[in-house]
């Protein structure tokens, strides 16, 4: 039950990313600058910059992870072969 509404809620927060951020991308540079619903958004710089950034941070992290793991299981094929030739 825990596990469909963890997926249940991050379906919600996807799917509002998503829609907040397909609005910024495609539809806010056809609403005028002094619209009060330009306030809700950030510079459009930063419609680059935030998924660039998450993308450097999820591959930092996922390499991380990658390298990790190598590491360990080199670790432990050393052990064996030492243990072997003992």
């Amino acid at each position: 039950m825990l596990d469909r509404l963890v997926g249940l809620a991050m379906l919600i927060v996807a799917t509002a990313v998503f829609t907040y951020y397909t609005i910024w991308t495609l539809l806010m540079p056809f609403v005028d600058e002094d619209h009060p619903l330009q306030s809700l958004f950030p510079p459009r710089v930063w419609a680059i910059r935030l998924p660039v950034i998450l993308i450097l941070l999820a591959s930092t992290v996922v390499g991380s992870f990658l390298a990790m793991v190598m590491i360990r299981s080199n670790r432990k094929k050393a052990l064996k072969a030492q243990k072997k030739s003992s």
